[in-house]
């Protein structure tokens, strides 16, 4: 009977050193960057708009805004400029979308004119002149001959410079809440020529058909890596620095046509100001 205990003991030890042994045995699958899967942001779904009755709209404001990138708030929609398997930035998110077809770019603003996917890959491809290329024959001697420059296409995502918001601003009654949606997004690139042609245009997004996308991929936190936002949180929360351009208005110009340099900062703020006093009035304390 103690012979049998004895041989039971063994032969468990034996399997389970066994199943140990073959767990520590890596096969092509296990391998990965990071403690644990993230599965967060990977099967994250975006929270869909409450309907909207036009009836219970009583006061709604058009604003044009501006993301300058060069902000330190705002880099982490900048970062990275080149590929990265763990992080992703919003112009390389947008070019992979809009390349396969998921994403429409459009030409202007209001959505009417799409582009191709041809044109937009073309676009983004710059091709440099051709250079001079040293190279040698069969007895060891050098001559030099003209070849195709190289082809760079990152050079958008290291050119990229603003987004431009277009949203609508207005008060629910049903709901009595002064809320904000995103129409569209602008997305201008640094065009540089013989001159500087300034920061320019690129294409335009609808900003609702983009959410599902923005949703999945993930934002760089500076303080803490396991508790990354993802797009879609960053515009939802709001968690950027920008600056109103224009304001719906009867003369439909912006504020850089009347005010420069400071003045233009002090503009923006009195709309912004104006927009949360309104909303302030509306309520007797």
């Amino acid at each position: 009977m103690k012979r049998s205990y004895v041989f039971i003991l063994a032969l468990v030890a034996l399997i389970a050193n066994t199943i140990t042994a073959q767990q520590s045995v890596f096969q092509p699958g296990d391998y990965k960057d990071g403690v644990y899967d993230k599965e967060n942001s990977v099967n994250r779904r975006f929270i869909p708009y409450t309907y909207l009755r036009e009836g219970d709209v009583t006061w709604e404001k058009r604003v044009w805004r501006t993301i300058d990138i060069r902000e330190k708030v705002n880099q982490p929609l900048y970062f990275p400029v080149e590929a990265n398997v763990s992080r992703i930035s919003i112009m390389q998110l947008m070019t992979k979308y809009i390349l396969s077809g998921q994403i429409v770019a459009f030409s202007d603003e209001e959505f009417l004119v799409p582009m191709e996917k041809s044109a937009m890959r073309d676009r983004m491809v710059q091709k440099a002149d051709s250079v001079d290329q040293e190279q040698f024959d069969e007895n060891g001697n050098s001559y030099t001959v003209k070849v195709a420059g190289a082809i760079d296409s990152t050079w958008i995502y290291e050119n990229f410079c603003e987004i431009e918001l277009k949203e609508d601003w207005f008060f629910d009654k049903q709901k009595s809440t002064l809320e904000c949606r995103i129409i569209g997004l602008g997305f201008n690139v640094l065009l540089k020529g013989k001159e500087d042609l300034g920061c320019n245009n690129y294409f335009y997004v609808y900003f609702p058909a983009c959410r599902p996308f923005f949703a999945k991929h993930e934002v760089f936190n500076t303080r803490n890596d396991s508790e990354r936002r993802t797009f879609e949180d960053i515009f939802w929360k709001r968690q950027f620095s920008s600056m109103i351009k224009k304001e719906s208005n009867v003369y439909d110009r912006n504020i850089d046509s009347y005010s420069k340099g400071l003045d233009a900062l002090l503009e923006s703020d009195r709309i912004k100001g104006d927009i949360f006093r309104w909303e302030h009035d509306l309520w007797h304390f």
